[in-house]
């Protein structure tokens, strides 16, 4: 038998997911956005994913569906259960990815440590809890944002002035609310990836250290530095928990900080394979594309253990202004024949992520430079 599965999105994550599925006999098919996407390879169908008709009709034809991103709307998600259609994750579990005001609720009841936050719907309530968090606050929209949009530090209610005048227009459940957190004191930036399946398996990697550039995440070293041991015990506590007590299925992604005082508090959770995790492809045993495939088909697990002590991954964002990739390409991987570029069918444009570039080895500095160099042949 030939599993088929359907991967609603046609952006790099998917198209990421085309190579573990041939070489595991899986058929991948793709729905999506536009014709020309990263994952056009794959794409068996082109249409707009908040549109039943079209949701159902792809799923028609595959025996699981899953994702490239977290926005298909709860309505699409539980008809398509309702039909009889796997889900994975499913709409359950994946509304407290695309809502950030139910996943702090959730989390605050199974007791998980977060920054300090709040609803807010006034901006008179904002400038309060601003007032008491030294007078700076991260406010976020409750929807939609990712790679640093919907995200801001502000010092009063008027820096967001034209989110509370939107606030009522996207007519979901959270309208009419803004999440405000203290603005953490954190040392660095973690992530830990779980992948869990519908029959109740886990697995996991090893921590890692993340490095944020205006919201983006820029390099990941693999395994997280000095992570040994409590840290590691606590983020792996934390990932597997939120996994078991939100029933997600596939690939789980918990951002973290480690703060300064030594704790460690949950940042944000993505039910997808994860930019965090993108260094697996060529420093795990098992990528976390290959295992999103398993676990969304309740296959048996692949190890996730280091093929070498250090893995550290570079993203390449924005790319060389006149869109040339060939050139830049061919002198990254004469320049560091070690390094593992990979490119995302993507025209280049400021802040975009086009690509990355990940090198592995046993000597951690050695193998930053040689990722840094490789990634910098596509600056502008």
């Amino acid at each position: 038998m030939t599993f088929k599965v359907g991967v609603i999105g046609g952006g790099q994550l998917a198209r990421m997911m085309v190579p573990p599925a041939i070489e595991l006999g899986i058929d991948i098919r793709v729905l999506a956005e536009a014709e020309g996407m990263s994952a056009a390879i794959a794409a068996t169908a082109v249409g707009d994913y908040t549109d039943l008709e079209t949701v159902e009709a792809f799923a028609a034809g595959v025996d699981v569906v899953t994702f490239d991103h977290e926005h298909v709307p709860q309505a699409v998600l539980r008809a398509l259960l309702d039909a009889g259609v796997s889900v994975q994750p499913g709409p359950d579990a994946l509304q407290f990815a695309q809502d950030k005001l139910a996943m702090r609720e959730r989390l605050g009841e199974l007791g998980i440590p977060m920054p300090d936050w709040a609803r807010i719907e006034t901006p008179e309530q904002l400038d309060d809890f601003i007032a008491e968090h030294g007078g700076r606050a991260v406010v976020k929209t409750a929807r939609g944002g990712y790679d640093g949009k919907g995200v801001r530090v502000v010092e009063s209610a008027a820096q967001v002035e034209e989110w509370f005048l939107a606030l009522d227009q996207d007519g979901g459940p959270d309208a009419g609310a803004l999440l405000a957190e203290e603005l953490v004191d954190f040392r660095r930036e973690l992530a830990q990836l779980v992948a869990r399946r519908p029959s109740g398996d886990t697995t996991l990697w090893p921590v890692v250290e993340s490095v944020q550039r205006d919201g983006v995440c820029a390099e990941v070293i693999a395994p997280a530095p000095g992570s040994a041991g409590k840290v590691a015990e606590m983020a792996a506590r934390i990932g597997i928990t939120i996994a078991e007590e939100l029933g997600v299925t596939g690939v789980l992604a918990v951002e973290l900080f480690e703060t300064t005082d030594k704790r460690i508090l949950v940042n944000e959770l993505a039910m997808r394979p994860h930019n965090t995790g993108h260094w697996t492809i060529d420093g795990s045993t098992t990528s976390q594309f290959e295992q999103h495939l398993r676990a969304v088909l309740d296959l048996p697990f692949g190890a996730t253990g280091h093929r070498e002590p250090w893995s550290v991954m570079v993203n390449i964002l924005g790319g060389p202004a006149d869109g040339d990739l060939d050139g830049p390409a061919a002198l990254a991987l004469a320049d560091q024949p070690t390094a593992k570029l990979h490119l995302y069918g993507k025209e280049p444009r400021p802040g975009r992520k086009i690509g990355h570039v990940t090198v592995s080895g046993d000597d951690l500095d050695e193998v930053v430079f040689q990722a840094r160099a490789a990634a910098a042949f596509f600056a502008n």
